[in-house]
């Protein structure tokens, strides 16, 4: 399957959630924020979110502070 992650193309397996994506990037997962089809993905329900073939995906560091 084929998905664009930040807007670069990225084949996955069939079946991949959004949590084994972010797991395969090598980063800690708590230091990314995550969208797909433009829709923000809170980190606990990752593991819930199946990808499908034409999906967006875009991560970014949180914004924190006061």
């Amino acid at each position: 399957m084929h998905i664009t992650l930040n807007g670069e193309p990225r084949g996955l397996d069939e079946g991949a959630t959004l949590a084994d994506l972010v797991a395969s990037l090598g980063v800690p997962p708590q230091s990314l924020a995550t969208a797909v089809n433009g829709e923000f993905v809170p980190r606990a329900a990752r593991a819930d979110v199946p990808l499908r073939e034409g999906d967006a995906v875009f991560t970014f560091q949180p914004i924190t502070g006061g």
